[in-house]
């Protein structure tokens, strides 16, 4: 009975994060860049929903892990795929999104280091997603506690 409540947590984490990451990346950003067309405000904007979609994985990643602690003997694949994804989400907002920030700040959004930095951002994210993708569609492992 225990793990159907975790399996349940972690298909509403899951669900929602991943949820976050596509909506967002592949549906939202993509729109305010064709409907406005002021596209330093499409960036602000999009800019910020990544930031918001990045601490709500900081957020959902150690609850996910810590369901799967509770749920799963050892170490299990899907513990290793939340961490891959919770060290990408880390590394994008701590690491790469304040150097584009700054970058940013000094009018330097047109040079090709920030053109590299937004890319291995949109890597991060991409990759991310893909990760997801897998945790959802596998479904929940049959190997549990109860």
């Amino acid at each position: 009975m225990f793990f159907k409540y975790l399996l349940a947590i972690e298909r509403v984490l899951l669900t929602f994060w991943v949820g976050s990451l596509w909506v967002t990346g592949f549906l939202v950003a993509p729109t305010l860049f064709v409907l406005l067309e002021d596209t330093t405000l499409a960036g602000a904007i999009a800019g910020d929903l990544f930031r918001r979609v990045g601490y709500i994985g900081l957020v959902c990643a150690p609850a996910l892990l810590l369901v799967n602690a509770l749920a799963r003997r050892g170490i299990h694949w899907r513990v290793l795929v939340v961490f891959a994804m919770l060290l990408l989400v880390a590394a994008g907002q701590f690491g790469v999104a304040p150097m584009l920030a700054e970058l940013r700040e000094q009018g330097l959004s047109e040079t090709a280091r920030f053109g590299r930095l937004h890319g291995l951002a949109g890597l991060f994210y991409l990759l991310s997603s893909v990760l997801g993708l897998v945790l959802v569609t596998a479904g929940p492992s049959p190997g549990h506690q109860s």
